[in-house]
């Protein structure tokens, strides 16, 4: 009955195992995938910028002011703990 039980554990371990290997798998495919997101918006920003330059002003002045706006209306101590 022992032998059973260890073959149990043994298992659970072999389970565990692949659960972290699946989360760090997880993670590098997360960070991969917000990287490529970056590059496409980061590249799609130029070539709006090269293709359409009046567009491609009128929408980072769009962006520029939502932000203004966001760190006028919200309160300081919200931006402290947005990293805790």
């Amino acid at each position: 009955m022992e032998c059973f039980l260890q073959y149990l554990d043994d298992l659970d371990d072999l389970y565990g195992v692949f659960g972290l290997v699946w989360e760090r798998l997880r993670r590098i495919l997360l960070k991969t995938a917000g990287f490529a997101m970056v590059l496409a918006v980061a590249g799609g920003g130029i070539f709006l910028a090269l293709a359409h330059p009046p567009i491609a002003l009128a929408t980072s002045t769009m962006l520029f002011v939502t932000l203004l706006y966001r760190t006028v209306t919200v309160p300081s101590s919200r931006w402290t703990r947005a990293g805790a």
